[in-house]
């Protein structure tokens, strides 16, 4: 047996049997997934171990006190954030108890005093919440930025003296401790928009329900875009019934955008009008109405609520970019950083995308723990990576992944997180683990384009073309100000569906097309017979990439299906590919030559 000073963590599920009893299956699998995602790697990075678990708990040691404060806290931090959106009822929850003291080890065990502390303080603990004892609190008073209220001394179950507890708080800038006091500050200014509860027009009582549904549910989708700030049903519905001034509910709640609408019912119809309000100028930024038939009120009120949900940000967006115009970079604050980082992203230049990586570090700079600005660090980096706009590829693509890490570390719920991990992890041909990422981003956000046209994208890598182009559609219609290259994965999923004269109009589509894309329209006349067509696209892919070979460009798709990828072979050696790339080769010989 060995004797020393350590930390333990002692970690259990509140109402495991209840849950176990109500879905025994579905327990055990989200638990699981906790487990493997979340808390087991917190423990690695935090550079614990292990010593013990039961059905519903854990027994972990620490050698650094700080350690496991920190790593409790970004469990409990991260498992908040997921149980945001999930009924209270279904919730899977911690308690942790910390103590530190010396524990005796025995055969991969543990034992003594402190382990026995450390059990009944965890016991003690609020549901999803950190108890730690005096020892443990002197330790990281001055090493972390947590915040700890004194609980004062408890007696213990099977403890004869009573113990000092504390309660540790904590919030989104305490995963780590703070180089200085700056860094905990968060100077993401997301635009601020209230939901207004919606007028019934109509006299008819059954439509007063079907208004404050509608204005729930379009407060709810909302607050699913990380990239707003949505005032609380709860200060909302105050307004209700109530005449309102714009200026001063704005002024009252913070508020720069305000949505308001109406239902009214017409005969066998009924009709919703809504419009975007920007209080600060007084000025109606966006309107529209929503005229649909009585047959079905509860799928009205979820169509409108998806189209209202998935235009406003849009237009939250377009008013925010007026303004961005107007300022000057120096003076932004981070979301207003990133907000401009992401313009200069979807221009898709090497110039835009220098400034725009200059932008997405100063939002960083401003803001360390904005989990958004990191995702799309790695993005910005990631176009950059793709495009050959940097020197050392193996250090960008490094970065890209760090990035990330530091991203889902902050905040698992952000659509753009996920997003940008299931194409990472498509690039990379690990497509089980990029749906994965892609089915959660699509959860947290089913309206977001990005995510909905990239939901396209990998089903078309997957060999589910048709139903890839539906998806990439409806990306379109969610946007219809999207960036150009959506055509392009468009034309993408249209060949690998074998539609060839569609592919050809989406390609048409792009103002200027790379290599790539020449490359998918050659082997789209390829597969026509259109040889003049197709000889005139393989020259224009041998001008902008004169190196370009069948083999190698074909190593990066990414296609599951073995016939997909000799599609596109054929195609290209029907339009001729085989012959510029011997051209190609017998040029650089001749130069080597001379």
């Amino acid at each position: 047996m060995k004797q020393r000073l350590a930390a333990v963590l002692a970690a259990d599920m509140a109402g495991y049997s209840r849950l176990m009893e109500a879905d025994e299956a579905g327990t055990l699998a989200r638990l699981r997934t906790h487990r493997i995602e979340l808390i087991d790697p917190a423990i690695a990075k935090n550079e614990g171990r292990i010593i013990k678990t039961t059905g519903d708990g854990m027994l972990v040691e620490f050698q650094s006190v700080t350690d496991a404060v920190r790593c409790a806290v970004e469990v409990q931090q991260r498992m908040k954030r997921r149980n945001s959106d999930v009924p209270q009822d279904r919730r899977i929850e911690f308690r942790i108890g910390i103590n530190v003291g010396d524990i005796i080890f025995d055969d991969d065990d543990i034992f003594g005093d402190g382990v026995n502390i450390a059990a009944r303080v965890e016991q003690l603990a609020d549901v999803g919440g950190i108890c730690v004892t005096a020892a443990v609190a002197t330790q990281i008073a001055d090493r972390l930025e947590v915040a700890i209220e004194d609980l004062g001394e408890k007696a213990l179950k099977n403890i004869s003296r009573p113990v000092h507890l504390y309660r540790v708080g904590f919030d989104d800038t305490v995963l780590a401790p703070a180089a200085n006091a700056a860094d905990g500050k968060r100077t993401a200014s997301k635009p601020t928009i209230v939901v207004l509860p919606f007028n019934n027009m109509s006299g008819d009582p059954e439509q007063e329900f079907f208004a404050d549904g509608l204005t729930e549910d379009i407060l709810t989708e909302l607050s699913r875009r990380h990239e707003l700030f949505v005032i609380s049903r709860n200060s909302s519905f105050v307004y209700k019934s109530q005449p309102v001034n714009v200026r001063e509910v704005a002024e009252k709640l913070g508020a720069q955008y305000l949505v308001e609408g109406s239902v009214r019912k017409i005969g066998d119809r009924v009709r919703v009008t809504v419009q975007l309000i920007d209080a600060v100028n007084d000025a109606h930024v966006w309107a529209d109405k929503y005229d649909r038939k009585l047959d079905d009120i509860f799928a009205i009120q979820d169509e409108v609520t998806a189209a209202i949900a998935a235009t406003l940000p849009g237009r939250v967006e377009a008013a925010q970019r007026d303004q961005l115009a107007r300022t000057k970079p120096a003076n932004m604050a981070a979301y207003e950083c990133a907000l401009a980082a992401k313009v200069l992203h979807h221009r898709s230049s090497v110039s835009d995308n220098a400034q725009a990586q200059a932008l997405i570090d100063r939002a960083i700079e401003l803001d360390p723990g904005y989990a958004h600005a990191h995702a799309w660090r790695a993005c910005i980096l990631g176009q950059a990576w793709v495009n050959c706009w940097c020197s050392d590829k193996d250090a960008v693509w490094a970065q890209v992944n760090s990035e990330l890490e530091r991203a889902l570390a902050l905040d698992d719920n952000d659509a753009d997180v996920h997003r940008i991990l299931a194409a990472v992890n498509v690039n990379n041909n690990q497509l089980t683990t990029a749906r994965y990422h892609q089915e959660r981003a699509l959860s947290l956000n089913p309206n977001y384009d990005l995510v909905v046209v990239q939901q396209g994208e990998l089903l078309t890598w997957l060999g589910r073309p048709e139903e890839g182009v539906e998806w990439i559609r409806k990306a379109m219609r969610l946007n219809p100000h999207h960036p150009a290259r959506f055509w392009s994965h468009l034309g993408k999923a249209h060949f690998t569906a074998r539609q060839y004269g569609e592919a050809i109009e989406a390609f048409m589509h792009l103002s200027a097309m790379d290599h790539v894309q020449h490359a998918f329209v050659a082997a789209c006349y390829g597969c026509l017979g259109d040889d003049i067509a197709a000889s005139a696209h393989m020259k224009q892919v041998k001008a902008l990439a004169p190196d370009f070979g069948i083999e190698p460009f074909l190593a990066t798709l990414h296609y599951t299906q073995e016939s997909d990828t000799q599609h596109i072979r054929e195609g290209l050696i029907k339009a001729g590919a085989g012959e510029i790339v011997s051209t190609a080769n017998d040029l650089e010989k001749r130069r080597n030559l001379g």
